[in-house]
């Protein structure tokens, strides 16, 4: 059985980026992100597992909070399974 994956893409800027990011990860069933900047190259994928919490996600959210300070509009490519 196989889980079927979609795709959303989100353009934000770089001052929301930190909390769209949470906002995500909290919806549960995101499975990567992937954030590129504003000419579409990627700057980090993040992949989440189930279960992924705490301590793990902090240094994550750090990476996220730090590339928030350096850009000005990014998308945030989100890919789900059903």
């Amino acid at each position: 059985m196989s889980d079927k994956k979609t795709y959303e893409e989100f353009k934000i800027s770089g001052d929301q980026l930190n909390a769209k990011v949470k906002q995500l990860i909290a919806e549960g069933n995101v499975r990567r992100l992937i954030i590129k900047d504003k000419d579409g190259k990627t700057i980090i994928e993040i992949p989440l597992t189930i279960g992924i919490v705490g301590i793990v996600l902090a240094p994550v959210l750090a990476a996220v909070g730090a590339i928030a300070a350096l850009v000005t509009e990014c998308t945030i490519l989100v890919e789900r399974t059903e």
